[in-house]
């Protein structure tokens, strides 16, 4: 059994979390150094990795509750009646996923895990993120020869290829959304 976490431990921690998002508020998410976080905390260092392995670990947690956020709104969403509205529902998420190149490379480096006890707070919304966008499927005028959670998979992948491209200077050019419609559209409403 675990030891009960420690009120000052919480505390800490939550101290150094509000930092962060401080920090990231005024300079955003690339800028963020340890050493500001402890210092606007109020801590030493080492007590920085006493709660988190490194930046990215503090990066999951933060990233990882904003996409949480957002998903809440999404699940309060109607479900979409096309793929106009499945994009345009999902847009919010895309253009945080995407507000930094740092803030996108971290979301990808996070959003599996190799082993169970890995799995962190960015890894749960893209699970999180299936499991909403196959509920819609499910209750939308989508095609219906293959099941939902698949569906849901395909949206995923051609979300983040989309995301992808979006840094690309090749394919910059293209707005996220206009280039979501073409796969979505193909993939969601094949022509027979």
């Amino acid at each position: 059994m675990k030891d009960a976490i420690q009120p000052r431990t919480l505390k800490t921690r939550a101290k150094l979390t509000a930092a962060a998002e401080a920090l990231i508020a005024d300079h955003g998410y690339d800028a963020l150094r340890v050493e500001e976080v402890v210092k606007t905390a109020g801590v030493a260092k080492g007590t920085f990795f006493a709660h988190f392995k490194d930046k990215d670990a503090l990066m999951d947690l933060l990233i990882g509750a904003r996409i949480d956020g957002l998903l809440d709104d999404l699940e309060r969403q109607p479900v979409p009646g096309s793929t106009a509205d499945l994009i345009a529902a999902m847009d919010p998420m895309m253009r945080f996923m995407t507000c930094e190149r740092y803030v996108f490379d971290v979301i990808l480096r996070h959003s599996g895990a190799a082993m169970s006890d890995q799995i962190g707070p960015i890894a749960k919304t893209f699970g999180r993120h299936l499991i909403v966008v196959a509920d819609w499927l499910r209750d939308g005028p989508f095609r219906r020869d293959i099941s939902t959670l698949l569906m849901a998979e395909g949206v995923q992948a051609f979300l983040v290829q989309v995301m992808a491209l979006h840094f690309c200077a090749i394919h910059a050019d293209v707005d996220m959304r206009d280039r979501l419609q073409v796969y979505l559209d193909a993939w969601l409403l094949p022509k027979g």
